[in-house]
């Protein structure tokens, strides 16, 4: 139930992303770990490519919202291939997700593939790496 959940704002946000010039529309949805559920669209700009992604407007809803942690993500695009996070990304999610974090890359039609946060950034820097 909550996938589907998760799957459908997804869904609605990659339908509402404003993408004049590559037509590539990309939504998001996080569940965060009080279960809220956050959800963001890529958006661009005439000064492309200087546009936001999908990922990045969800996070930005989710700090809004005063919540710091990630749960799980899902990524939904269009295409015959998988739909991952940018490398800017990967390193937004980062900051507010564990090595637990599942990263869930999808279609309209469902999950296409699952990552943990280590999978698609290891090694990674993050804000223990800056604690002295």
């Amino acid at each position: 139930m909550l996938e589907k959940k998760l799957l459908d704002l997804a869904n609605a946000a990659m339908n509402k992303a404003y993408v004049p010039y590559s037509k590539f529309h990309v939504g998001a949805a996080i569940e965060t770990e009080s279960g809220a559920l956050f959800s963001g669209c890529n958006v661009e700009n005439a000064s492309y490519p200087e546009g936001t992604c999908a990922e990045a407007g969800a996070i930005a809803s989710m700090v809004r919202a005063g919540e710091t942690k990630i749960r799980t993500i899902y990524v939904m695009g269009m295409g015959d291939e998988l739909v991952t996070p940018c490398g800017g990304c990967r390193q937004r999610i980062r900051e507010f997700a564990t090595a637990e974090t599942q990263i869930h890359i999808c279609s309209p039609e469902g999950v296409r593939k699952t990552f943990l946060m280590n999978d698609l950034l290891p090694f990674s820097f993050g804000p223990e790496n800056l604690l002295v």
